[in-house]
Formats: structure tokens, C-alpha cells, sequence
């Protein structure tokens, strides 16, 4: 077991200066020293093809993104080439995981599965004042977001589903920041799932203040939807598009649908996805498949409550305080899993 953490980032300003704040403080650290590592020693397959077409993809679908690159390449005084190649998600290969998300009438709970190894342990609070909703959820490549809520109530999170048949797009964590930033409930969102390019397959599940709630299944060559309250890691529709194997999916979908009632409180939640009974947190850290972060989203409150690996309670946060209008100040987030490093916000 080892204590690991969630540094939780508030900032309002624009979109530059948030990079540039987020430059400052991540400069010289082990989590961009070791997305520098990945990409040296993996530059044949991870790469941008294209960086003009990557630049005028997020100036078409949400510009202000752009100065956020540029503050990130400002201060840590690096070249546009590799600041659009680390951060603009655009062609970049990202680890399989697993991940399981359930939700009811205003409730919208989640647990996001990958490695230990290439978790930032970053809740991200940030309102921009040059365009675009505010918004929180864990990072993901700094500037990604692994899921997430606005403050129209909206709710993202992905499942991944495939590597195969990869094509030239963006990939899950900047899509979900742009439905983030730009899109007003599940209808907006869809309408832009369906005009981005995906790199990959992965389910997109969306909900809003409304309690509606839509799974999307997406991949490079096509985007469909379907009325779902759960979802997993495989397609009920593009059933082409799965992995060879997803017994172990299937089985978790079983598990999730157990648990499920339309009137869940967070409690029960937080619980049927973080407690050991329910058997839907995975330990399986060595397989990119360990729960790395329990949150349940309220989208009529604009709240959070997250876990950090296995833990009795939750914390709860507001997207109201990101100005620490409300008094309350949480810096950190702790909790435990079974592997024998901490994540990447606490490694020298």
C-alpha cells in the first residue's frame, strides 16, 4: 500500500495566464519530465503528424485553448513544436484503461481505472474569463481532463473501448475539456462529438441539469447514441469496434446495473463504487485497470464528492468555490492504493 494525493488547482483568468500559471508551477517537476521521457523514447508512435492542423482544430472548435499551450510553452521555455505535441491533444497516443460510470436523476458517479504510473493526482478548478464555461475534474496531460462538470450542470466522462483502426483526431481528455468549456447540456455536446475527430474509440457519457443522460459511441470513421444509465468498456452498437475480449467488461456492466436505482443517493454512489463488497474498484494497477479516483458529480448542485484510490469518505467540491467564495479551501485530497509509488504530483 501507498499513501497517494490530489492537489486541487483553482485559478480564474484567462486562458494564458492559466498556462502560464500552471508552467510555473509544474516546471522542473517528475510529471513533465516523464511526458518528456515517454515521448523520447516513443516518438515513432506517439507524435503529431500535422501541428498546423492540430492548432486550426482547436481554433475552429475553441480557440482560447490555444494561449493556454502557449502559456504552458512560455513558462517552461520550450518550443511551440513540443508545447503543441505535449499538450494540444491532438494524435497522441494515451494508455488503455478501464473505468465504469453509473448515473440517476443528479447523480453521476464514476470510477476512472489506469495506471498509477501516468495519473497526475491534479483536480483541476478553473473559471476563464476570455471565453468558455467554468468547469472542474482531475487532469489528464495537464490540460485534458479525464471527466468533469461545468457550471451549466453538464457532466463528461469516457470509457475506452479500442486502439484499433486509430485515425488522425484528438484524444478523450481534450475532447471531454472542449464539451467542458463549450457546451451547454448533452445536446450540445453530441452535436460536437459528431463534428471532432476522434483518434480513438471510446464511449462518451454525457449527462446535464436536466437528468438527461446519453452514452456515445464514437471511433475515427463514426459517432452514434444511444439512452443509457450505465456503461463500461464495449459497445452495444458498433459491436465491430470491440476489443476481442470484453468478457471482463460485461462482468463489471453486470455488477454496475446490481447497484443501480434511479434515486441513488451519493452515499450509496460513492459506496457501490468505492467499497470493497461491491467489487467494481479494481486493484489491477500492473494492467493500466486500477482505480485511480472515485467522484460522484451532482449536475442540479454543481458539486463533486472524490475519493482518492479506496477511502471511507469523500470529499466534497463545489464549483462555486473556485474563488473561495464560500470559505472553504481544500488543498489536497488523500487516500491509498496498492502500488508502490505515489502518483505523479508526488514524485521527485
Amino acid at each position: 500500500m501507498h499513501q497517494v494525493s490530489m492537489d486541487i488547482v483553482r485559478f480564474k483568468g484567462d486562458h494564458y495566464q492559466f498556462g502560464y500559471k500552471q508552467g510555473q508551477v509544474l516546471k522542473g517537476s517528475y510529471l513533465i519530465e516523464s511526458r518528456r521521457k515517454q515521448f523520447n523514447e516513443r516518438k515513432k508512435t506517439h507524435f503529431l503528424t500535422n501541428q498546423d492542423e492540430a492548432i486550426e482544430l482547436l481554433r475552429l472548435r475553441h480557440a482560447p485553448l490555444i494561449d493556454e499551450i502557449y502559456g504552458l510553452r512560455d513558462a517552461l521555455h520550450i518550443s511551440t513544436e513540443e508545447a503543441i505535441r505535449h499538450f494540444a491533444g491532438y494524435y497522441i497516443e494515451v494508455n488503455k484503461s478501464g473505468c465504469s460510470i453509473m448515473n440517476g436523476s443528479n447523480i453521476f458517479v464514476r470510477n476512472y481505472d489506469s495506471h498509477p504510473d501516468s495519473y497526475e493526482g491534479r483536480f483541476v478548478m478553473y473559471q476563464p474569463t476570455d471565453g468558455g464555461y467554468r468547469s472542474m475534474g482531475p487532469s489528464m496531460q495537464v490540460t485534458g481532463r479525464t471527466d468533469g462538470i461545468n457550471e451549466k450542470g453538464l457532466v463528461v466522462g469516457y470509457n475506452f473501448t479500442n486502439r484499433r483502426y486509430s485515425g488522425d483526431g484528438f484524444i478523450c481528455n481534450m475532447i471531454a475539456r472542449i464539451l467542458l468549456e463549450t457546451a451547454r447540456d448533452v445536446d450540445e455536446a453530441v452535436k460536437i462529438l459528431k463534428e471532432l475527430p476522434h483518434r480513438r474509440s471510446f464511449s462518451y457519457v454525457l449527462m446535464d441539469s436536466t437528468g438527461k443522460s446519453v452514452v456515445v459511441e464514437a471511433t475515427p470513421r463514426q459517432v452514434v447514441t444511444r439512452e443509457a444509465r450505465m456503461c463500461t468498456n464495449h459497445f452495444d452498437i458498433l459491436k465491430e469496434d470491440n476489443r476481442y475480449q470484453f468478457d471482463e467488461s460485461r462482468e463489471r456492466l453486470d455488477k454496475v446495473k446490481h447497484h443501480w436505482h434511479n434515486n441513488l443517493s451519493v452515499k450509496q454512489a460513492y459506496e457501490a463504487f468505492n467499497a470493497e463488497e461491491a467489487d467494481i474498484f479494481s486493484t489491477d494497477y500492473q494492467h493500466s485497470s486500477g482505480t485511480l479516483h472515485t467522484i460522484v458529480y451532482r449536475p442540479q448542485d454543481l458539486c463533486a464528492y472524490i475519493g482518492v484510490g479506496r477511502q471511507k469518505r469523500p470529499v466534497r467540491l463545489d464549483l462555486d468555490d473556485i474563488n473561495e467564495t464560500r470559505g472553504v479551501y481544500v488543498k489536497r485530497i488523500k487516500g491509498t492504493i496498492q502500488w508502490p509509488r505515489p502518483y505523479l504530483n508526488e514524485r521527485a
